[in-house]
C-alpha cells in the first residue's frame, strides 16, 4: 500500500505570501480595489451604456420624446449614413484630418524637431518656447488671435500679403481651420520627434555621409528606420485628437454653408441646436468606430515593426 505524504502545514502560508507581495491577502487587497472600480462604473461604463441607450431612441431636448422617448433601433445611424450633410462632414474631417494631422503636424514637427538640432542652443530655446506657447494656450485664446489675422480689414495676414479685403475664413474656411490647427498643435510632434533623433546613432549618420549618402538617403536608410515607432505612435495620437477636435467651431462655427462643419461640430449641431439627442449620439458612436478602426490600423502596423 503506498504512502501519501502531504506538504508541511507552514508551507502554505509561505506559498499564498509568495504570491501576494503586500501581504494584504484577497480580501484586503479587493477593498483597495473597490474604489476605484466603483468610480469607474460610474464615470465610464455607465455613460457609456446610457449613451448606447440614447443611439437607439428618438429622445430629443424638448418636446414629448423628451419626456417619453421612444426605441427606434438602428434608424438614427441609417438615417445618418444616407445624409447627404453627415457625409460632407465625414469627408470635411478626414480632410482635416489628414491636412492638418498627417501632413500638417507631422511633417513640420519633424522639420522644427531636425533643424533645432543644428542651431545654437538660445535660437533653439526661442523657437521651441514660441512653438510651445501655441500649445499650451486655451483654444478660446488662439481662436480669437486667428480670427484678428485673418480679418478682412485689419487683418495680419492680409497686411503681410498685400491682399486686402480677402476674407479668408469665407472664401477658405477649410484651409483656414487647418493652418490654425498645423500651428497649434505642431509642438507635440516636434517634441516626440526631438526625443526620437536623440535616439539615432551619430557614428551610422557619420557613415552614411562618408560613403556619399545623400541627405534623403540618409534620412530614408538610417534615420527612418529608428523613428519609426515615435513616428506611428505621434500619426495615432494626433490623428484621433484631431478627428475629435471641437476648436475650428471657434473661428468658422461650421461654416459658411457647411463648408467647414467636420464631425464634431456636426454632432453638436444635431444635437444642441436641432435638439435631436438620440441622433446626435448615433454620430458619436459612429465616431468612435472610426477611432477604433484607426487605431487598430496604426497599432498593427507598430506590430509588424516590432515583429
Amino acid at each position: 500500500m503506498a504512502l501519501t505524504t502531504s506538504p508541511p502545514a507552514d508551507l502554505a502560508p509561505a506559498r499564498e505570501a509568495a504570491t501576494d507581495a503586500a501581504g494584504l491577502g484577497r480580501v484586503r487587497a479587493s477593498a483597495f480595489v473597490v474604489p476605484a472600480l466603483v468610480l469607474i462604473a460610474i464615470f465610464l461604463v455607465y455613460p457609456a451604456l446610457w449613451t448606447l441607450y440614447l443611439g437607439l431612441t428618438n429622445y430629443r431636448l424638448t418636446g414629448i420624446a423628451a419626456a417619453r422617448p421612444q426605441f427606434v433601433g438602428l434608424d438614427n445611424y441609417v438615417k445618418a449614413l444616407r445624409d447627404p450633410e453627415f457625409l460632407n462632414s465625414l469627408w470635411l474631417t478626414l480632410l482635416y484630418v489628414i491636412g492638418s494631422a498627417v501632413i500638417g503636424q507631422s511633417i513640420l514637427g519633424f522639420v522644427l524637431a531636425a533643424t533645432l538640432r543644428t542651431v545654437p542652443r538660445v535660437v533653439r530655446g526661442v523657437v521651441e518656447s514660441f512653438v510651445m506657447l501655441a500649445w499650451i494656450l486655451p483654444s478660446s485664446v488662439v481662436a480669437f488671435l486667428w480670427i484678428a489675422l485673418l480679418d478682412r480689414d485689419s487683418g495680419t495676414v492680409n497686411a503681410l500679403l498685400g491682399t486686402p479685403g480677402m476674407a479668408w475664413l469665407l472664401e477658405y474656411p477649410m484651409l483656414s481651420i487647418i493652418v490654425f490647427n498645423t500651428w497649434r498643435g505642431t509642438a507635440f510632434s516636434m517634441l516626440l520627434f526631438s526625443a526620437a533623433l536623440n535616439a539615432v546613432p551619430p557614428s551610422q549618420l557619420e557613415t552614411a555621409r562618408m560613403v556619399g549618402a545623400s541627405g534623403w538617403q540618409q534620412l530614408r536608410d538610417v534615420v527612418f528606420p529608428h523613428i519609426r515607432g515615435h513616428v506611428l505612435t505621434n500619426l495615432l495620437l494626433i490623428s484621433l485628437w484631431t478627428f475629435n477636435d471641437f476648436a475650428p467651431y471657434l473661428i468658422t462655427a461650421g461654416g459658411p454653408d457647411n463648408r467647414s462643419e467636420i464631425l464634431p461640430v456636426f454632432v453638436y449641431e444635431s444635437a444642441i441646436f436641432d435638439g435631436q439627442l438620440g441622433f446626435g449620439t448615433a454620430i458619436s458612436l459612429l465616431m468612435l468606430l472610426i477611432n477604433l478602426v484607426l487605431a487598430v490600423v496604426y497599432l498593427r502596423l507598430l506590430r509588424e515593426r516590432r515583429s
